[in-house]
């Protein structure tokens, strides 16, 4: 009875589900969501787990995410997967998330083909292990030919550093002459960053209850609206990418402008 019962509570919140995504205005939705992927070791912490292991669970989280996404009509994810700073974790923590790319991606390649996702990639392969390197690699090459869906990783991605790098670019081409100082403008700027085919982000996603960027798309998030959880990214569901792209529904983007005022 007991299982009988829950499994009828479960076809329940299915079918709430699906007649949520079924109601969400197209033409609303969100077409690039970034995400911060916080909470990963307090996740495990709460249950007296080793921060492995929440980094693993949060790695499958990725995978349940990404479908909800996909199934919502969501054009581009962008996940933050591995910041600059996080090679200040011990030696162990750092090499355990360089493994995470190549047994994930390698176990999602099958299923990202038949759902037609593309994967990207932004920040520096320099320093990562080539193992790590390898998985990215293969998963965008197998990829690249998929018209759906991108599922962009942020690794080893930082956003004052991709600044940097593309002042330095453009300083070059002013130093050769094939720019001129004034010719540099916003979009100008746009396009040597490491997102210039991507859309900026409509949505920005972060969990486990912190309210800071950090160094994430500070450039691209200028008119981003954001939207924050105390849920640990483990434990993000659909139901809250849900709850978060019909928040992002109500709001009145106004960019800078009296828009529906």
């Amino acid at each position: 009875m007991l299982d009988k019962l829950g499994w009828k509570k479960s076809e329940k919140a299915i079918q709430s589900i699906d007649e949520r995504v079924a109601s969400l205005s197209q033409q609303d939705v969100p077409n690039h969501i970034a995400i911060i992927m916080d909470g990963n070791g307090r996740w495990a912490n709460k249950r007296a787990l080793p921060r492995f292991l929440g980094h693993r669970e949060g790695m499958q989280n990725i995978r349940r995410i990404t479908r909800a996404a996909n199934r919502m009509g969501v054009g581009a994810i962008t996940l933050y997967a591995f910041s600059t700073e996080n090679w200040k974790r011990p030696s162990k923590e750092v090499e355990f998330l360089m493994r995470l790319p190549e047994e994930f991606l390698n176990s999602f390649i099958p299923e990202l083909m038949d759902l037609n996702i593309r994967v990207e990639m932004i920040g520096e392969m320099d320093g990562v292990p080539e193992y790590t390197s390898r998985a990215i690699q293969h998963a965008m090459k197998e990829t690249k030919n998929n018209t759906g869906m991108i599922l962009n990783f942020a690794f080893n991605y930082g956003s004052r550093r991709e600044i940097v790098l593309a002042m330095q670019r453009l300083a070059q081409l002013v130093k050769q002459g094939d720019l001129q100082p004034e010719e540099i403008t916003e979009e100008v700027i746009s396009d040597y960053l490491m997102t210039s085919k991507l859309p900026e982000p409509d949505l920005l996603i972060r969990t486990s209850g912190e309210i800071r960027l950090s160094n994430f798309l500070l450039w691209q998030l200028a008119y981003t609206e954001f939207w924050f959880t105390d849920v640990h990214w483990p434990e993000f569901t659909d139901e809250k990418l849900l709850d978060a792209i019909e928040d992002f529904q109500k709001r009145n983007r106004r960019y800078g402008g009296l828009k529906g005022e």
